[in-house]
């Protein structure tokens, strides 16, 4: 049955993935107002997302900023598909990247990176990584149950050079690559909520207490990596730039949680820049009125 799935839905797929961008575009425009205004889907957790995130807005304008932000979603899932069929000088020309050479030059020290960034603007397309920085760049991904798809989609997304690496196999992976002195970089992004019973740490998240993941800090400061935030910027429609910012080269100097904070003080920071480019359909603050059960349960 997988296999049949396959067969029939992947012709259509790529079919899909060589209309122009205009076109799609045009679907896009099709698919916002059945999914806004007919299915309604998740409507109510970017609302509620929304209304904790920017208590000082009006009602009229976070109903604004909420088809805003189902628009761009809506267009990044169409431009995931492009990835399929879309060539390295057209994925440079629309996702560019202002100072790769920041990076080039912690590589040059001999640093492996922890690449942290967020679900901002277009996350799908930092796939294309490999095409300006002179490094192993590793990306988890979460297995599919269809394994042709999974095989398809895996290939997908490191035709540019990416190195995927199942979820499950990241600390291993990390750690084999730290013992035979294989120098890499390490793409997270660790801006979604985490499971409770695997929480160290809460801070607020635009006013609103939540868990938050430390992988990114854990990893640095006991492999000695630097820590690098990539900001992803929508310019225009289809257009985005990329800009790297150094968080430390030195981790182990730091308090526990600080780098995290650090890391978050540039999310929200972005995020407020263009909060119509963001993931707000994932349940962010899902866990805001469980920190005082968190703490019992860890007190025992």
């Amino acid at each position: 049955m997988n296999l049949i799935i396959y067969i029939i839905s992947y012709p259509f797929i790529w079919t899909f993935s060589l209309l122009p961008m205009r076109v799609l575009y045009w679907i896009s425009d099709l698919i916002f107002i059945l999914v806004y205004y007919l299915i309604g889907y998740r409507k109510n957790v970017v609302r509620e997302n929304l209304k904790l995130s920017f208590p000082d807005k009006k009602k009229d304008e976070l109903e604004k900023l909420a088809k805003k932000c189902f628009r761009h979603f809506i267009d990044v899932m169409m431009e995931s598909v492009k990835t399929f069929s879309i060539s390295k000088k057209e994925m440079l020309k629309r996702f560019s990247y202002k100072n790769p050479e920041l990076v080039n030059s912690i590589v040059k020290e001999g640093n492996s990176i922890v690449l942290v960034g967020a679900h901002l603007a277009n996350w799908e397309w930092s796939v294309s990584l490999p095409l300006v920085l002179d490094i192993n760049i590793y990306g988890t991904y979460s297995k599919l149950a269809n394994p042709y798809f999974d095989r398809r989609i895996k290939k997908n997304r490191t035709k540019f050079g990416l190195i995927a690496v199942k979820t499950s196999r990241t600390i291993k992976n990390i750690h084999e690559n730290y013992n035979k002195k294989i120098q890499s970089m390490y793409l997270l992004l660790s801006d979604q909520s985490p499971m409770l019973h695997k929480t160290y740490y809460w801070r607020n998240f635009f006013h609103t207490k939540v868990p938050v993941h430390t992988g990114a800090e854990v990893i640095a400061k006991k492999y000695n990596f630097s820590i690098v935030n990539y900001t992803t910027k929508k310019i225009r429609r289809g257009y985005y730039e990329t800009e790297f910012s150094l968080i430390t080269n030195t981790p182990k100097e730091f308090e526990n949680y600080q780098l995290t904070d650090r890391y978050f003080d540039i999310v929200e920071k972005s995020v407020a820049e263009q909060p119509e480019c963001y993931l707000w359909t994932h349940k962010r603050y899902k866990h805001k009125d469980k920190y005082h059960d968190w703490l019992k349960l860890n007190r025992k």
